[in-house]
């Protein structure tokens, strides 16, 4: 099977499969706070990544390109999605780009639809610096993304099975560049050992891609004619995965892997990410609902994290670091045998 063909049939897949929903994020609650002490008027959605800053905490994750017309349609629409609505946009991996010139307009749509937005680039951690430069420069793009999908590439029929020398690939590639670094999960979540190893190098941020949303696994079995299930339920939940980061590492960590809405963007924030991505919700309301009523939606979760933060009493991204949460069920279990102290969330004291 050629490329392109899979890059579509993954968008179908993930269509049909769906949300897991197993995020861990209904296991996290905020303690209510009466005196809020707080304006609407005054609430700031800045952000930052690292030496990047954002007009907004979300931005739409990585997808898909290199899928011919199909591909480039859904690029081009999620360029314009980011460009009225003021996010940030990660493109699919760029590989297919590479070795196959003709795809390359498929992702250069994104740069030409939103000259002025922040752009990621995204490779494999396969990826040469050769290929790494080249990905930036195909779109300009402000950042580059480097994914780890090891569990998607062993379920995957035509996948890699080779994955030695990732993080010396990875440190080059950051050395290298003059644009900043993210390294992603692909929906099985970064963990605290991981996290500290990426730590070391000289990459700029962490997205933990956690598990709970698009599985990957259960994609690429969809294509097998001998399934790998055991691979269905393997991964750490995105709320485990962003505290895991967050108490592990300096870096700034990014929390991606199946949010949906509003409120769990700003639970994923409390718990200590400097961001939120999202893709399958995008997608789904995309293809469901057309790219205005999209455009809209984007409009309406900015309003209410302001509705959120206001409730907290958190006038900038980063006083929710310090609201009081509760963590119980899957998520304290986790934490509570990794050493994490879920408890010590409970009593936090929120800047003012």
């Amino acid at each position: 099977m050629n490329r392109a063909k899979r890059k579509r049939d993954h968008i179908e897949y993930a269509l049909s499969t769906g949300q897991q929903e197993m995020t861990g994020f209904d296991d996290v609650k905020f303690v209510h706070q009466s005196l809020s002490d707080s304006a609407l008027i005054d609430i700031d959605l800045q952000s930052q990544i690292g030496e990047l800053s954002l007009s907004s905490p979300i931005f739409v994750n990585a997808m898909t390109g290199g899928g011919g017309g199909y591909t480039s349609k859904i690029n081009s629409d999620l360029s314009i999605l980011a460009r009225e609505t003021g996010v940030a946009l990660a493109v699919g991996s760029q590989m297919s780009a590479l070795k196959d010139p003709g795809e390359r307009k498929t992702y250069e749509i994104v740069r030409k639809n939103n000259p002025d937005g922040v752009i990621f680039a995204n490779l494999g951690s396969e990826a040469t610096v050769r290929q790494a430069i080249e990905a930036v420069e195909m779109i300009e793009a402000d950042a580059l993304q480097i994914h780890l999908n090891v569990i998607q590439e062993l379920t995957m029929p035509e996948g890699d099975r080779d994955f030695r020398g990732a993080l010396e690939r990875i440190e080059k590639i950051s050395d290298a560049l003059s644009v900043p670094v993210i390294v992603k999960e692909t929906g099985f979540g970064i963990s605290k050992e991981t996290a500290q190893l990426l730590s070391k190098t000289s990459i700029s941020a962490i997205d933990v891609g956690g598990f709970g949303g698009t599985n990957f696994s259960r994609i690429e079995n969809q294509r097998r004619h001998r399934m790998l299930d055991f691979f269905d339920d393997w991964g750490i939940p995105t709320a485990v995965s962003i505290v895991e980061g967050c108490t592990s590492s300096d870096l700034p960590i990014i929390a991606s892997g199946g949010i949906r809405n509003s409120l769990e963007i700003v639970k994923a924030l409390s718990l200590g990410a400097c961001s939120a991505g999202m893709a399958g919700a995008v997608l789904r309301s995309m293809i469901d609902r057309g790219l205005n009523e999209t455009i809209n939606e984007v409009h309406e979760i900015h309003a209410d994290i302001q509705y959120l933060m206001c409730a907290l009493g958190c006038e900038k991204i980063q006083d929710l670091h310090t609201v009081p949460l509760i963590l119980s069920g899957e998520v304290h279990h986790w934490l509570e045998i990794r050493g994490q102290k879920p408890a010590s969330f409970s009593n936090r004291q929120k800047n003012k």
